[in-house]
């Protein structure tokens, strides 16, 4: 932990008990199986529910995030993809297969054996990880990208998106990192992320135009395909476009809809290029969505502060304030995953 980060920790805005009391929210939303909803009744998807086991073994809670990932293995689908949503009685409710969301089971695990050093379940959910892998590589295109998704029974979709694949090359990097960790390397899998990242730098327009959305802007950097001063430049050239100040991220650039999620992990982009300031001036302003049992409502619509969707609070919104306070403070061992800084590698 550098000076800089030393000072953040002494004088932090959300404090140890308070991330706690939204771990806490978190767990107690997750059901016997494992699966964690976005929120009560509510359904679940494999990407959101692997953000909300990382934002558990922060802290601490890292039984919960075991059953987690055993509810992955468990609903893993032979081909080694999972359906895009799940119903609270966990029934399948969107069977499209999503390319990005089946990725995520890279980071998680990554991130997991980084938090508890335990060989034994990095062992048991190898097949898993393995498998997952191997299907989101199925969708790659000859230029390196990755396509969106497929329905369950028809030919993928045509085009790549930029969120999406900034996201898998960060996931197939950590993946790269559990082979290596087992012993079992798998170089083509940081040989994929390398071209995603190529993709990214030098021909930006092979992806579907999507720059309306916040995440299109930051995730390159988030996921670490921009780094140095190609990272610093793209985020201060938008930075006025989707940034309301003193409240946030907004979701779209032409919508005063601030939502906690885009905004906390933007704030995880900025700490990935080590703009600490940024980073905890963005957090800050996640303020406005916590509520008294520590969960975090998904959005606001300004100027009315109008919480939309309505009265709706997300544990995948409260396990991204999480993730970037862990970023900044340097709570868990796996604070660093995001920093590229600082990156955590073999």
């Amino acid at each position: 932990m550098n000076l800089q980060q030393k000072s953040l920790a002494t004088n932090r805005v959300l404090t140890d008990a308070q991330l706690m009391q939204t771990a806490n929210s978190i767990a107690g939303l997750q059901r016997k199986s494992g699966m964690i909803p976005w929120f009560e009744n509510g359904h679940c998807d494999p990407w959101n529910h692997v953000e909300t086991a990382m934002a558990l073994d922060v802290m601490g809670l890292h039984e919960n995030a075991y059953r987690a990932y055993q509810w992955l293995q468990n609903t893993q689908r032979n081909d080694g993809a999972w359906s895009n949503y799940y119903n609270f009685d966990e029934t399948i409710k969107d069977f499209k297969l999503d390319s990005n969301v089946c990725a995520y089971v890279g980071t998680g695990l990554w991130h997991h054996w980084l938090c508890n050093q335990d060989i034994e379940t990095l062992q048991e959910f190898w097949p898993m990880l393995e498998a997952a892998m191997n299907w989101v590589l199925q969708m790659r295109l000859p230029n390196g990208t990755i396509l969106w998704a497929r329905e369950e029974t028809e030919k993928p979709w045509d085009y790549a998106l930029l969120t999406g694949c900034s996201s898998i090359r960060h996931a197939l990097i950590c993946a790269a990192n559990v082979a290596e960790t087992l012993k079992t390397p798998r170089p083509e899998w940081s040989e994929a992320a390398a071209k995603i990242d190529f993709a990214i730098r030098t021909t930006p327009q092979v992806f579907e135009p999507k720059e309306r959305w916040a995440m299109d802007w930051y995730y390159p950097v988030l996921s670490g395909s921009l780094t140095s001063a190609d990272a610093k430049s793209r985020l201060e050239e938008q930075f006025e476009t989707f940034v309301m100040h003193d409240h946030g991220v907004r979701c779209v650039s032409d919508e005063p809809w601030i939502t906690a999620s885009e905004t906390a992990e933007c704030s995880m982009a900025f700490s990935a290029i080590g703009d600490i300031d940024t980073a905890q001036f963005l957090l800050n302003t996640t303020s406005h969505h916590r509520t008294k049992d520590g969960s975090y409502l998904t959005g606001l619509v300004y100027p009315g502060k109008v919480v939309f969707p309505a009265e709706e609070t997300s544990a995948y919104t409260g396990a991204a304030i999480i993730l970037a306070a862990d970023s900044l403070y340097s709570i868990s061992p796996a604070s660093q995953i995001f920093r590229y800084s600082e990156i955590v590698e073999i």
